[in-house]
C-alpha cells in the first residue's frame, strides 16, 4: 500500500512538473529579453556619459540625468510596484551606505570613461565578480575551491593586462573602472543582507535620491569652476564648470535619465523572474556592445593587448558565473545580483 501510494505521489509530482515547465520556459524567456533590454540600457548610458563628457562637469549631467530617472522611477516604476508605501523602510542607514557605494561606483567609472576608450573602461568594470568572490570569503565567510580562485587570479591577471604598468601607454585612469569594480563589489555584499526586506524599487528610489543630492552639493561647491584648467580628462571632468546645455546635448541628458531607470528596472525584472546563474551571462552582452559602440560611435578599435585583457576578464566571469549555478539553491540566491548605473 505505502509502495503504490509512493508511487502515486512520484506520478503527481512529475505531472504538476510538467505542467509547470511552460511557465519556466516562458519565465526564463522574458528574464533573458529583460536582461539584453538592460544592457543596452546601460550601454547607451554608458555611450551618452562619454559623448557629454568633454563639454560638460558630470556632476551636471549626474544631476539632470537623476531627475529623469528619478521621475521615472516615481512616476511610473513605483506604482507598477505595488505603490508609494513601499518608501517606508527601517534601514535609512543602510540605504545611505549603499547609496555611497553606487554613487563611488558610477563617478568612479564615469571619470575612467572620459580618458579611456568605452570597451576597455566596460571590461576593467567587468571584474566585478571576481572581486565579489573575493568579497563573499572575506565578509561572507563563503567556501570557495581551486578553480574559482584560478577564475579570480585570471580575471585580475587580464585588468593588469589592460592596465600596460610600465608600458608607455599606461594610464592611471585605468584604474578608476576598477575602483568602481571594488565599490560595486561592496555594494553586492550589502544588497545581499538588504534584499530579504526591501523592494528593488525602494532600492532605486532612495540610490537616486542619494545621486541627486550629491550631485548637487558637489555642484554648488565646483558648479563654477574654480578648480578646473586641469589637462587630465577624468579631473576635468570633474572640476569643469556648470554650462546651459544646447538643446541637442540637453535631450541627451534627459535620454540618459530614461534609459538608467528603464535599465534598473528591467534588470531587476530579469533576476526577479529567472535564476540568477541563468541571467548574469546575459549581463555580458554588455562587453561586446561596449566594443560595437566603440567603434562605431568614437573610432576605438582595441589593440591586442586589449583584446587578450579583455578575453581573460570574460573567461573569468563567465566560469564564475557557471560555478555559481553549481552551488545548491540556499547558496544560488546569493550569487550573482544585477548591476546598478
Amino acid at each position: 500500500m505505502k509502495k503504490h501510494l509512493m508511487a502515486f505521489v512520484d506520478m503527481e509530482t512529475q505531472a504538476s512538473f510538467q505542467s509547470a515547465m511552460p511557465l519556466i520556459r516562458s519565465s526564463n524567456t522574458i528574464g533573458i529579453a529583460c536582461a539584453l533590454t538592460a544592457s543596452l540600457a546601460f550601454t547607451l548610458n554608458d555611450v551618452g556619459i562619454k559623448f557629454l563628457s568633454d563639454g560638460y562637469a558630470l556632476h551636471q549631467i549626474v544631476f539632470i540625468r537623476t531627475m529623469m530617472a528619478l521621475a521615472v522611477t516615481t512616476l511610473i516604476i513605483i506604482p507598477l510596484e505595488g505603490g508609494f508605501a513601499l518608501l517606508r523602510t527601517h534601514q535609512i542607514n543602510m540605504h545611505l551606505y549603499r547609496a555611497a557605494l553606487v554613487v563611488f561606483a558610477n563617478m568612479s567609472f564615469f571619470m575612467g570613461l572620459a580618458a579611456l576608450p568605452l570597451s576597455e573602461a566596460t571590461a576593467i568594470f567587468f571584474i566585478s565578480p571576481l572581486v565579489i568572490t573575493i568579497f563573499s570569503v572575506v565578509f561572507l565567510g563563503e567556501k570557495v575551491g581551486p578553480r574559482r580562485w584560478t577564475a579570480v587570479a585570471l580575471g585580475l591577471l587580464g585588468a593588469f593586462v589592460m592596465l600596460r604598468p610600465g608600458s608607455h601607454s599606461f594610464q592611471l585612469a585605468a584604474l578608476l573602472p576598477m575602483m568602481a569594480a571594488c565599490a560595486y563589489a561592496g555594494l553586492h555584499i550589502l544588497t545581499r543582507k538588504m534584499g530579504r526586506t526591501e523592494k528593488a524599487s525602494t532600492l532605486a528610489f532612495y540610490t537616486q535620491l542619494f545621486f541627486l543630492l550629491f550631485s548637487m552639493a558637489i555642484g554648488l561647491v565646483l558648479g563654477n569652476g574654480w578648480l578646473s584648467g586641469n589637462a587630465h580628462p577624468s579631473v576635468e571632468f570633474v572640476t569643469r564648470a556648470w554650462v546651459i546645455p544646447s538643446k541637442w546635448d540637453f535631450q541627451v541628458m534627459l535620454a540618459v535619465g530614461v534609459v538608467t531607470a528603464v535599465g534598473g528596472y528591467f534588470v531587476t525584472q530579469a533576476y526577479r523572474l529567472s535564476e540568477a546563474a541563468l541571467i548574469a551571462p546575459f549581463e555580458y552582452v554588455a562587453l561586446a556592445l561596449a566594443i560595437f559602440w566603440g567603434i562605431t560611435i568614437f573610432g576605438e578599435w582595441p589593440d591586442a593587448l586589449a583584446w587578450t585583457g579583455m578575453s581573460m576578464i570574460l573567461g573569468a566571469g563567465l566560469f564564475i558565473v557557471w560555478s555559481e549555478s553549481k552551488l545548491d539553491k540556499n547558496d544560488r540566491v546569493r550569487g550573482p545580483l544585477p548591476r546598478q548605473r
